[in-house]
């Protein structure tokens, strides 16, 4: 493949890596060293990709893997970013906002302390919003596994939702 191909396939796919990589992520400057790691990498097995059907769907996966990679490498907990930042509810109410924000943040750390795979599968499901493909490929899980971790998953998170709840009232 030559660098005028490479170019037309997978330049056009700069936006949504970016969007990916900083939802994974959620720092700009490492999004974007993410991005070029990703193009680096298509761009050294540019002989081995050339009848790829879809270079965005392609090049976001292998964006995934670089991340989930260096997140194992790392041993760096997989959800290293605020969920209020991919869920910021307008408010006119800026103690409502800041209250929202604090209860995000819990949210968040609740999912960090979920053992594995379970805190996994949820960030990829309801973070990431991947499907159960998506997530049942990366994972080596069936379908019908994942399902089921993530349902126990979102059920811890409900029950000590509840428990911080009922400390308030």
């Amino acid at each position: 493949m030559q660098a005028t191909e490479f170019k037309q396939l997978f330049l056009p796919c700069h936006r949504k890596l970016f969007s990916v990589a900083y939802r994974l992520i959620g720092n700009v400057q490492a999004a974007e060293d993410l991005v070029q790691e990703t193009f680096l990498k298509l761009w050294m097995q540019r002989d081995k990709i050339e009848g790829v059907g879809n270079p965005e769907a392609y090049s976001i996966t292998v964006l995934r893997r670089l991340f989930y990679d260096r997140m194992r490498t790392a041993r760096l907990p997989e959800v290293d970013k605020d969920v209020g930042s991919l869920q910021v509810v307008s408010s006119q109410n800026l103690s409502r906002q800041v209250e929202d924000n604090d209860e995000y943040v819990q949210i968040r750390q609740m999912i960090a302390r979920l053992p594995e795979p379970q805190g996994r599968i949820m960030v990829m499901r309801d973070i990431e919003d991947r499907s159960f493909e998506e997530i049942s490929t990366e994972t080596g899980l069936t379908e019908v596994n994942v399902r089921s971790i993530l349902s126990r998953a979102r059920k811890k998170i409900r029950e000590q939702i509840k428990t911080i709840q009922h400390g308030k009232d």
